[in-house]
């Protein structure tokens, strides 16, 4: 048996009119959408059909709407087919989706702890003191000094390791700035700012950890029906106190998502298929692990290719 795993993006795959088409096909998608919205009180499919792109943007609205899609990209593949994946894990907020559909946390809970999460790590830090930058073309260890040496008593550091060459740093603006240009004189081929107003994964984060702590206390966690590898430690858990754990540090813990995608492959997975809307994930794995069949999962033709793939293996 073909051994595959599903993963799902975070926050930066949505799109105003992501999933339309497969909505049109597939009821379940708007029922999935409905359902976070009956519990968040606003329409959440109406929002990403129609924006405004900006409150689409807004952190506490894009968490909930990459929840619902990628349930509900997952509730489309479920009725489709019977094999089930060997592995889950999501890019970020991504990981609480993959634990939404491996059954350890219910969907109505998720939906109320994305939004949380959204309100307490925008509120973490003040409007525009933080920076996000993407650096390309230069080594891991390379990068670390720079933040090292760009920080001159503030935060900045690497936070997420997407690809080989391909790494985010996040931190106070003027630190982030400063690493953005000892990475380029340490021979960093790109260094920019990207539009995003939340330093996530850093240190400025700890305070929306500490919220979040309590809010995943309240919230029944049981062991997954699929194993999720953990963005933090690159393993899986199925106790509820090392996943809250987990889910907790993970808001001021860089993602190690280049070690997660060679996990996979040196357990023997083949193909890796990325659930809800864009194709960022599948594009990375492409650089990570070139030998791994890697495709999203979005819309009609898209769907039809994944179902193919897995059939034919």
């Amino acid at each position: 048996m073909t051994k595959y795993t599903f993963v799902f993006p975070g926050q930066g795959s949505q799109a105003v009119g992501m999933l339309a088409e497969l909505a049109n096909t597939y009821p379940i998608v708007k029922q999935t959408f409905e359902e976070a919205s009956q519990t968040l009180g606003y329409d959440l499919w109406k929002l990403t059909q129609e924006g405004p792109e900006e409150s689409l943007n807004q952190t506490d609205k894009t968490q909930p709407a990459m929840l619902a899609a990628g349930v509900s990209v997952w509730r489309v593949w479920s009725s489709q087919i019977t094999s089930k994946p060997t592995y889950m894990a999501g890019h970020s907020f991504g990981e609480y989706s993959a634990l939404t559909c491996a059954q350890a946390i219910s969907y109505a809970d998720t939906v109320l702890l994305a939004q949380a999460r959204g309100q307490f790590m925008r509120d973490a830090v003040a409007p525009h003191s933080g920076a996000v930058a993407a650096v390309l073309g230069l080594e891991d260890e390379a990068l670390k000094t720079a933040c090292q040496q760009a920080a001159q008593g503030q935060i900045v550091a690497a936070v997420n390791f997407n690809a080989p060459g391909q790494v985010v740093v996040a931190g106070e603006k003027a630190a982030v700035e400063r690493a953005i240009e000892l990475a380029k004189a340490a021979g960093a081929k790109k260094a920019i700012l990207l539009p995003v107003s939340v330093p996530v994964h850093c240190d400025l984060m700890r305070p929306a950890a500490e919220k979040m702590a309590e809010k995943l206390a309240q919230v029944t966690i049981v062991a997954p029906t699929i194993p999720v590898i953990h963005n933090v430690d690159v393993a899986t858990h199925c106790e509820a106190s090392e996943i809250r754990q987990a889910l907790v540090s993970q808001i001021y813990s860089p993602v190690r998502w280049t070690e997660t995608v060679q996990y996979m492959a040196q357990q023997g997975v083949t193909s890796l298929f990325e659930c809800g809307p864009g194709k960022v994930l599948a594009g990375l794995t492409k650089r990570i692990a070139k030998e791994m069949q890697s495709l999203p999962i979005y819309d009609l033709k898209s769907l039809e290719q994944a179902l193919q793939a897995v059939e034919q293996a």
